[in-house]
């Protein structure tokens, strides 16, 4: 069997006291998430869902699950390529609504972005991919409407937890399918179902700008990130416990930092509670 580096580390990290409670059961996980689709959508009166493909890995992995809940029939994928999007990108997009047997939509992004970022002509990066990722989504949320299904949902667990998805843009869907899943479980579950091996083997990215990866944004690996966060949410061990277990102190900092300064992007919107009014004197 083919084996990426990604692949070889995992099973190196599994084989330790954290992944070892990590490791899926493939079978029994996309069971669980296909009776899971099945029942957000019959909840909502949908038998149809809509999937911005980006050519990586979680968007891929949502679309196969969708199709094993649904049927091809019910599942479109989005091409949403912005000018500087890299061809690659499209080109493993295309193949696996190929391989899937699903229909697609393509919308170029470009002329909805072009004019905001045009009023700022010192816009940063990250302002720029902000405004990027809330135009995809109102083209998907449009097409759901044309299409008649819910807007899947393609964030895993790792980047929830650390505030990586712009709010109202890649965060903003009607369920997330891979929400519980942290990176390399995506990754396990991906390969087992047979997503293809170019872009398994691919570096995470979002491909907002030229030479962008995810990794290289956060500082840190999703397979160092994947423990840390186990250990913090579900073991409940301090940031200090963290290190003694051997993982880098900056590191751990820096994850459990980005964690905390990014709560507000999961919880909803504060507002006051109505308060008990008077009856009329």
């Amino acid at each position: 069997m083919w084996e990426c580096p990604q692949d070889r580390l995992y099973r190196y990290w599994r084989n330790g006291p954290v992944f070892q409670e990590m490791y899926l059961d493939c079978d029994r996980e996309c069971a669980r998430i296909v009776a899971f689709i099945r029942q957000v959508l019959a909840d909502a009166g949908y038998s149809r869902v809509v999937v911005g493909l980006s050519g990586g890995l979680d968007s891929a992995l949502t679309a196969t699950l969708c199709v094993e809940a649904l049927g091809p029939d019910n599942v479109r994928a989005m091409l949403l390529p912005y000018e500087t999007s890299d061809p690659k990108s499209e080109a493993h997009a295309r193949m696996l609504i190929a391989l899937l047997g699903i229909s697609f939509a393509r919308f170029e992004i470009t002329d909805m972005v072009r004019p905001l970022v045009a009023h700022y002509p010192d816009m940063s990066d990250r302002r720029k991919g902000n405004i990027m990722a809330r135009c995809r989504m109102i083209a998907l949320f449009d097409q759901s409407v044309l299409f008649k299904g819910l807007v899947a949902g393609t964030s895993n667990r790792t980047e929830l937890l650390l505030g990586y998805y712009t709010l109202y843009g890649d965060g903003a869907a009607s369920f997330e399918p891979i929400g519980h899943l942290y990176k390399g479980q995506v990754r396990s579950l991906a390969r087992h179902l047979g997503v293809p091996r170019a872009i398994l083997d691919k570096l995470p990215s979002a491909d907002l700008w030229q030479g962008q990866t995810d990794e290289g944004e956060l500082g840190f690996t999703y397979d160092v990130a994947d423990q840390v966060l186990y250990l913090v949410t579900e073991c409940g061990l301090t940031a200090d416990e963290v290190v003694d277990r051997g993982i880098d102190g900056r590191t751990v900092e820096a994850i459990v930092g980005r964690m905390e300064a990014t709560a507000f992007k999961r919880c909803m919107p504060p507002m006051l509670p109505i308060e008990r009014r008077a009856a009329p004197a």
